[in-house]
């Protein structure tokens, strides 16, 4: 295997359900080495579960590798629930997994909203991580919700215009609050094709160049639901307080080796962002893929990420130092 490739494809030798709050029940699974060192990987979205690929950054042979779908997501259920889906929620299922699974701790492992859940998990628990490794920096900011729905329409204009199309004109000066009322409607059909409009601007703008394998995942209209409705409940919903809260607390994460992977020309989430943690983070270490996008499924990403996660087997920690 060269670092530039995923590790081979792989089936877990544990799957498994857990009840956490009324009326969520979480799906898990388990790869890899079973007496490996813990590694937990958490999905992107929110919305978007955990998929087979996603098992491949990691060397099976080292690592036990932990993967769940996050509340109304995937293969949890019930799947598009918004009662009781926050970022703490979600890191309380966390904690929940690992004392199920007998844990004590372990290295995260996330990108794009997984990176924003692997800040606040990180931030809560700082004790329980080994380190950190987070791609596609994203935490959650007004400015980053604003570049989403309005100011990606400065680089795809007209994948913009379809997003914006989907909204009645009368409702196109806050796109958020016409979409909440599209996925809010008695109408199932106008709801499940508003969230297909919404996955569809996302997920093409996640690759540098086109990639219809990587989108067709997002085709399903359960994943579709999923991804539109929990992304549009996160960016209306459940914020952060303060807005910068995750920059705020870098300090309960200081001592947590940190590798931070970016790509250059990044849409979904501006590289300002992983700018801005590492500026206030400098003790992480930052990659820029000056040849990707967001997508974990960029060659030049999956490389970093391969990379990061096998100095972690290699020497206990993926930080580059000189």
């Amino acid at each position: 295997m060269t670092a530039s490739d995923f590790y081979p494809a792989i089936e877990p030798y544990d799957t498994g359900e857990l009840a956490v709050d009324d009326p969520h029940v979480l799906y898990y699974e388990q790869c890899g080495n079973p007496d490996g060192e813990p590694i937990l990987f958490l999905h992107g979205g929110p919305g978007a579960g955990a998929t087979a690929t996603d098992r491949r950054f990691f060397d099976p042979a080292h690592f036990r590798t932990v993967l769940f779908d996050q509340r109304g997501c995937g293969r949890s259920r019930p799947i598009g629930e918004l009662q009781d889906n926050s970022p703490d929620h979600l890191v309380a299922d966390i904690e929940r997994l690992r004392e199920h699974l007998g844990i004590a701790t372990w290295h995260v492992f996330g990108g794009s909203w997984g990176s924003s859940l692997g800040l606040f998990y990180g931030q809560s628990h700082p004790d329980r991580c080994r380190s950190l490794t987070l791609r596609g920096i994203w935490m959650l900011r007004q400015e980053e919700i604003d570049w989403w729905l309005y100011g990606m329409r400065a680089i795809q204009p007209e994948r913009w215009r379809e997003f914006a199309a989907q909204v009645p004109e009368g409702d196109r000066d806050d796109l958020l609050e016409g979409y909440w009322r599209l996925f809010e409607s008695d109408d199932r059909a106008v709801a499940l094709a508003a969230a297909k409009a919404w996955a569809t601007y996302e997920i093409s703008s996640c690759t540098l160049l086109p990639n219809p394998e990587f989108g067709s995942h997002f085709e399903a209209p359960d994943v579709a639901w999923a991804v539109a409705r929990l992304e549009a409940h996160y960016f209306r919903n459940v914020r952060p307080e303060p807005d910068d809260r995750l920059l705020q607390n870098v300090d309960r994460i200081r001592d947590v080796p940190g590798f931070l992977v970016h790509g250059r020309y990044d849409i979904v989430c501006p590289i300002k962002s992983a700018i801005d943690l590492h500026d206030v983070w400098p003790e992480a270490s930052l990659v820029v893929v000056d040849d990707a996008g967001h997508s974990s499924h960029e060659p030049g990403i999956t490389k970093a990420l391969v990379a990061a996660t096998d100095r972690i087997r290699d020497h206990g920690s993926p930080v580059l130092r000189d």
